[in-house]
Order: structure tokens, then sequence, then C-alpha cells
């Protein structure tokens, strides 16, 4: 089920080929929805509404709603139903602090721990993330945040911690989120950003068993994205890179 999916991975959740339950399809629809943008923030759900849209009863949507409250991607307003969560320049600084803490941890200890097989998954999601990054016809925003989702995923693949991918599977979606509301994004290439350079960077420092200097690369790498996403956020721009 998934509450217990959620415990399995932090970034890149592994894809099925449909949804078990109708809980489950109408929880990941409306994540889907609330992280793109789609549903704004502060927006009031109205189940007698949303349940025709999602094609599922008022009880089924209410359990859909429910799990999204474990996420903090939806408020409840007691008798009066349910809001989509708000945004702030506060609550984004906040969380990446949050995740910045608990990633860069998980990373030092996946270090610790990894063997040759976190080794080999590592090499390999970095390969298609290069690929990704570097396509001459130019970079597919989809295939570049599924590509780095998975790298940051097989960076602390061996951290043994359930809880903290847990959380970070949380606060990634919540940042991811800040993005696609307040800006449009570019690809990785074309803005005066070397993000390929910052996940190299990363990556040779963790396969070299480097837990500080990978720490610090990764937490730059996170600060400097969310940076530009604040800037977005208070001065209206439009434009930033994803992380």
């Amino acid at each position: 089920m998934l509450p217990s999916d959620k415990f399995a991975a932090a970034f890149h959740l592994p894809v099925a080929d449909a949804p078990r339950t109708l809980v489950e399809r109408a929880y990941l629809d409306l994540r889907r929805n609330i992280v793109s943008g789609t549903l704004a923030p502060g927006e009031r759900l109205r189940v007698e509404h949303l349940k025709d849209q999602y094609q599922v009863g008022a009880g089924t949507l209410r359990e859909a709603l429910s799990l999204l409250l474990s996420d903090a991607l939806v408020t409840a307003e007691g008798q009066r139903g349910f809001r989509v969560a708000p945004i702030s320049v506060a609550d984004l600084e906040d969380l990446t602090n949050a995740r910045v803490l608990i990633e860069t941890e998980s990373l030092r200890q996946s270090i610790r721990h990894g063997d040759a097989r976190w080794e080999a998954d590592l090499v390999a999601a970095f390969h298609l993330l290069t690929r990704a990054e570097t396509r001459p016809d130019g970079v597919d925003p989809d295939e570049y945040e599924q590509r780095n989702k998975a790298f940051h995923e097989a960076l602390i693949a061996s951290h043994r911690s359930p809880w903290s991918k847990y959380m970070l599977g949380i606060l990634y979606r919540h940042g991811e989120r800040y993005r696609n509301i307040n800006l449009r994004l570019t690809a990785a290439h074309a803005a005066d950003r070397d993000v390929h350079r910052e996940h190299e960077e990363i990556f040779r420092a963790a396969i070299a068993r480097q837990e500080a200097r990978a720490a610090l690369a990764l937490e730059a790498h996170v600060r400097l994205t969310v940076d530009i996403v604040k800037h977005a956020l208070t001065a209206g721009e439009t434009t930033a890179h994803a992380a």
C-alpha cells in the first residue's frame, strides 16, 4: 500500500504498470497536479467537484486527500474540507534546510556502507543522467527530471534508514512544487550554470568514498537551486534551473 511504498524510496518511486486501487490512483493524480501547480497553492479542494474530475467516489477522494495530509501537500479545515497547502519563502527556506540536513547525512552513511552493487548502480545512474544532460538535440525536461531523481536516489541508496528516505521524498516533492508553481524551468544546459559539472563533482566524490567532499558538493548543489527559486519568488522572474 502507499504508505509502505513511500518508505522504499526517496526521490524516485518505482513506476508501476497501473495504480493498484482507486484510492492510490486518486492520490497519485492529485499529488501530481499539486506538485505541477495545476492545483494552485491555497486552492479549495471541493470533493463534490473533484470526484467527477478524477472519476472516483466521494469516500475514495477523501481517503486520497487524507494521504496527502501526511505529505503536507494538503491542509484540513475541520468541517470545511481541504485546501492545497500554501507556499512562502520562509517555508522554502525551512524545507531546504531540513532536506540538506537529512540528505547530506544520508549520503555520508550511504558512502560508508555502500558495496560494489551500490557503486555499480551509482555509475549507471550517473551515466544515464549525463546522457540526458548532454543530448545533442537538447534536454528533454521529462527525461531529465526522471534521471535526476534516479541519480539522487542512487546516491543515498545504501543508507539504512527508511525514515530518512520517507522524509526526503516529502521534502523533495515540496521543492519540486516550488519550482513548478513559481517559474518555468529551463533546460539545465541553457542558462548560466553548469548543472552537469555539479552532478559530476558529487558523483566523483561519492565514488571515491570522500564523505565530506561529497556532502559539501551536494549541499552547494541543492542550495544554489533554491537560491534561484527564491530569487524568482521575490523578484517575479520566470526562469531557473532544476536540481
